[in-house]
C-alpha cells in the first residue's frame, strides 16, 4: 500500500462523525412569558367606578322609612338590651325574631306595634331613660298624700314623654338625690334589700348624737325582725354634733329615719347627698339632669 494514500486516509474526515458542524445555524430561541400588561391609574378608576354603578342599578331599590318605623337595630338599643352594635352581631346569628320570624338582614325596618323577641325576651320600644334630681322639699313620691304635698313627677315633667317613675320613696321633709327611670329592672334592683350599691345620707337631729350611739349605729341593729348593716356613721366636720353622715346600701329613707328614732332622737331633716356614685355636683335643689352614658353603666354594674 503507498504510505501517501493511507496517510490521506487516516486524515480525511469521518463521515460518520457525531460532532456538529459548528457553521450549522442554531434554532431562534422561544420569547419569555410577558405577565399582563399594567393598567394605568386613572383607567382602573373609571373601570371600579363603572363597575360600581353598575353594582347599584342591579340592586333592588330601598324601601322608604315611613314615619311610624325603626330600624331593628335601634328598636333594639332603645329597649336598653345592649347597643346598636351589639344589636347587628345579635341580629346577623339569628337571635332576633320579628312577629315570631327569624331576620338577619341589616337595616331591616320595624313598627312599634311590631313584636320584637330578643334571644327568647319580648322587647318594648320605649327608649330608657335616667334622670336625677334635686328634690327639694315639700314635694313627695307618694299619690295619696292629699292635695297639701305636690308629687315629685312635676319637676320632672318637662324632661320626657316616656312613663318614668322614682327609684325608692321620699317624704316630703327628705330632700336630695332622686333617681327616675321607665327601666324597670333598674327600680326593682335598687328597692331589694341585698342590692350592693352605697347611699350616704347627711341627718339633722334634734339633739347631739351621744358618742356612745354613734358607736353602736356603725355595729349594724335590728330593726322589724331586719339586720341592716351600716357602712359608715359619723359627725359631719364643723357642724353640730346633731348632723350626722349615715352611709348605707338601701335606698329606704324610711330604713334611715327608725334607725335614729330606735335610740329616742327626733329626725328633723335627711338629704340624701349621694346615691350609687352619683352626686349634687352641678345640680342646685329643684333641678334635674339625664345621666350620662357612663354613669348609667356604672349603675348597671353596681
Amino acid at each position: 500500500m503507498n504510505n501517501k494514500e493511507g496517510n490521506n486516509k487516516r486524515g480525511g474526515s469521518r463521515p460518520n462523525s457525531s460532532r456538529s458542524n459548528s457553521n450549522k445555524p442554531k434554532p431562534p430561541m422561544a420569547k419569555r412569558a410577558q405577565g399582563p400588561k399594567k393598567v394605568k391609574p386613572e383607567v382602573k378608576a373609571a373601570q371600579e367606578a363603572a363597575a360600581e354603578k353598575l353594582r347599584k342599578q342591579n340592586q333592588p331599590a330601598k324601601r322608604q322609612k315611613a314615619s311610624d318605623e325603626i330600624r331593628l337595630n335601634k328598636y333594639i338599643s332603645n329597649s336598653g338590651v345592649c347597643s346598636r352594635r351589639d344589636a347587628d352581631i345579635y341580629i346577623q346569628s339569628g337571635n332576633v325574631k320579628v312577629n315570631g320570624t327569624v331576620v338577619t338582614e341589616m337595616g331591616y325596618l320595624v313598627k312599634l306595634n311590631d313584636v320584637v323577641n330578643f334571644d327568647g325576651v319580648t322587647l318594648t320600644p320605649e327608649k330608657k331613660e335616667y334622670i336625677l334630681l334635686n328634690k327639694p322639699k315639700n314635694f313627695t313620691t307618694a299619690f295619696d298624700e292629699g292635695q297639701e304635698y305636690r308629687n315629685v313627677l312635676e319637676l320632672v315633667r318637662g324632661a320626657t314623654n316616656a312613663k318614668i317613675a322614682a327609684v325608692g320613696r321620699m317624704d316630703k321633709n327628705t330632700t336630695g338625690l332622686l333617681l327616675f327611670t321607665n327601666d324597670t329592672d333598674m327600680i326593682r334592683k335598687f328597692t331589694l334589700p341585698n342590692q350592693k350599691s352605697s347611699k350616704i345620707y347627711q341627718v339633722s337631729l334634734d339633739k347631739n348624737l351621744k358618742f356612745e350611739d354613734l358607736e353602736k349605729i356603725s355595729k349594724g341593729l335590728v330593726l322589724d325582725g331586719h339586720r341592716v348593716f351600716v357602712e359608715e356613721v359619723s359627725y359631719i366636720d364643723n357642724e353640730p354634733k346633731s348632723e350626722v353622715g349615715l352611709k348605707l346600701r338601701t335606698a329606704n329613707v324610711k330604713v334611715v329615719r327608725s334607725i335614729f328614732e330606735s335610740f329616742e332622737y327626733n329626725v328633723l331633716r335627711i338629704d340624701r347627698v349621694s346615691f350609687a356614685g352619683l352626686t349634687k355636683k352641678n345640680l342646685p335643689r329643684g333641678n334635674w339632669r339625664f345621666l350620662t352614658d357612663q354613669e348609667i353603666i356604672n349603675l348597671k354594674n353596681t
